[in-house]
């Protein structure tokens, strides 16, 4: 049995990150980036063969959560300016 990507935290709420990047390139620029990096992460955490140095895997980690701190940010004001116009 394949283990989830753990990376990817953010795939219940993929109908309001389409709707962004639709509307917004830089935040399609930015969720593409975390796609690739916690894939990449992923890979490299799950991968035979040579070992990967704890730094760069810890400057990986630390790059990934910064773009799911901006991408939470994204959202956080999606979801209001969702809540405005509803109301």
């Amino acid at each position: 049995m394949e283990r989830q990507n753990k990376y990817r935290k953010f795939q219940l709420q993929q109908k309001k990150i389409e709707d962004l990047e639709r509307q917004n390139s830089r935040f399609k620029r930015v969720y593409t980036e975390y796609e690739n990096m916690s894939d990449d992460l992923w890979n490299l955490e799950n991968s035979e063969g040579e070992p990967v140095p704890d730094d760069f895997l810890d400057a990986m980690i630390l790059q990934t959560s910064y773009l799911e701190d901006e991408i939470e940010d994204w959202l956080h004001q999606y979801n209001t300016s969702q809540n405005e116009v509803q109301s």
